[in-house]
């Protein structure tokens, strides 16, 4: 019952570091990276549709990109969501073809991308820790109902800690890589 208890924790963990993996490919460094679209969503046909479902991504070049739709007709409601997204994009079509050029990050702005990749983490951390918490207190309530015994339950909560500390610092590890790469001029 408690390894199940344990197991059910670190899946939680696990999905909280892909979450923030996730989170962090979003906010953008200065490159072109189909990632910073990942959250953008069109009126496609009356319904928000993620961008990367109706069109291609590629690179052209470090600060290029070029989405190709897959339904020409989408066109103009995917110029409309990139140019209102909170990316800041600057999008230009051609008729076939959207054009996005990443513009170069400000000092300004790739500080206050800093400051949202740290809330980022400490949300994410926050999540972790809730994980921790509702372990502990099933294994806390395991120990109360005697369905096991209190070293047993000690040693969960060491384990329960580890993990949680593991997990914690690779938060920390991908906050820290991110920051590094916006600050990177």
């Amino acid at each position: 019952m408690i390894q199940e208890t344990l197991q059910a924790a670190s899946e939680q963990m696990e999905k909280t570091i892909e979450a923030t993996s996730e989170d962090f490919a979003s906010v953008r460094t200065g490159r072109a990276n189909p990632g910073l679209y990942s959250k953008v969503m069109v009126d496609y046909y009356g319904s928000m549709t993620p961008l990367q479902q109706l069109a291609s991504f590629t690179t052209t070049d470090a600060r290029t990109l070029l989405i190709t739709p897959f339904d020409v007709s989408a066109l103009r409601n995917i110029e409309k969501a990139l140019s209102d997204s909170e990316i800041g994009a600057n999008p230009s079509n051609d008729g076939k073809v959207i054009r996005v050029v990443t513009p170069e990050l400000t000092a300004e702005r790739r500080k206050e991308y800093v400051k949202l990749v740290k809330s980022k983490a400490e949300d994410h951390k926050v999540s972790l820790r809730n994980a921790r918490r509702k372990a502990k207190e099933a294994i806390d309530k395991m120990v109360k109902d005697g369905e096991t015994g209190e070293d047993e339950g000690m040693r969960a909560e060491k384990e329960l800690d580890a993990m949680t500390r593991k997990h914690s610092e690779t938060i920390e590890e991908m906050a820290k890589r991110k920051e590094a790469e916006l600050l990177e001029v």
